[in-house]
């Protein structure tokens, strides 16, 4: 299993929220058009891990891709899979000589811990050296897995797709940047991740059939209910950082493609358009015209 997919593992826990703001009556999908009044550009929120039955993706994804002229999406995807981008990754989610995550969780999390794990096939040897959040990646991963998420995710589906029609790409950040996110998931509340992993997958099965069919309809509501609450109330820090703090990142770059002379198309997971602090709300804020497809 590679690592590059491990990172977009724990990110399908947090991909999606409720969105007050924006206009639902009619929704139909998980992509928007926002204009300036002048010029337009597209945002999908997307599904980073699926299954082959989840295949073909709603229309309004093609409809978006056919009108504009770059592809968008949250990092460079072909040095995200590259050996020495997999080299870093293990290096910075490894603990180094003389520590094992044993050491950063109480005994009673670490029995827990180890006790999914053998129910699991997976040997503590394998992961004692890993950080919770490299730990959580995989046995998010491993679930997903043993339930055919197998196919690609929206975001792989049209990296290949501009790369065979030679549609441009771009990105909002660096493979390093995403990589420093995933790394201080969860620092100084190592035993907290890990016993919320391990709920979390309990409930993995169920979770997943309400986020896709509320992520296929375009139910921001739902996706707030399934997803956003639990990790606000569960983990604010990890919402602050991988989300907000991303998101107003993000923001300038966005609202710089209204002054150029493409059409873009951009694809991020879709808790990052969604929700108080999401993409679309602070566009419509901002003066812009947000329109669900």
């Amino acid at each position: 299993m590679k690592l590059a997919k491990l990172s977009y593992g724990f990110s399908l826990l947090l991909l999606l929220s409720g969105l007050s703001v924006v206009s639902t009556a009619n929704a139909t999908s998980s992509v928007w058009q926002v204009t300036d009044g002048k010029n337009s550009i597209y945002l999908g929120g997307t599904v980073h891990v699926l299954t082959t039955d989840d295949y073909p993706l709603p229309a309004e994804f093609d409809r978006a891709y056919a009108l504009t002229d770059v592809l968008v999406l949250e990092t460079d995807m072909a040095k995200l899979d590259s050996p020495a981008f997999q080299q870093t990754m293990l290096s910075q989610l490894t603990y180094p000589e003389g520590q094992n995550v044993s050491q950063h969780l109480s005994p009673e999390t670490y029995k827990q811990l180890a006790a999914f794990c053998e129910s699991r096939g997976i040997g503590m040897q394998v992961i004692n050296h890993f950080k919770p959040s490299m730990i959580s990646l995989m046995l998010t991963m491993v679930e997903l897995q043993r339930l055919n998420f197998t196919g690609l995710g929206v975001d792989k589906f049209y990296n290949n797709k501009a790369v065979v029609d030679g549609k441009p790409l771009g990105k909002l950040e660096t493979v390093e940047e995403q990589l420093a996110f995933i790394a201080g998931l969860g620092k100084g509340k190592e035993d907290e991740l890990i016993r919320y992993s391990l709920e979390d997958i309990k409930t993995l099965p169920t979770f997943m059939v309400e986020m896709k069919t509320a992520w296929r309809d375009g139910d921001p509501q739902a996706l707030e209910d399934i997803a956003i609450t639990p990790l606000i109330t569960n983990f604010p820090d990890i919402y602050e950082s991988l989300l907000v703090q991303r998101n107003n990142n993000w923001l300038p770059q966005i609202e710089a493609m209204f002054s150029n002379q493409q059409t873009e198309l951009v694809l991020v997971g879709a808790l990052h358009l969604v929700g108080k602090d999401g993409l679309l709300e602070q566009l419509q804020s901002a003066g812009y015209k947000v329109k669900q497809l």
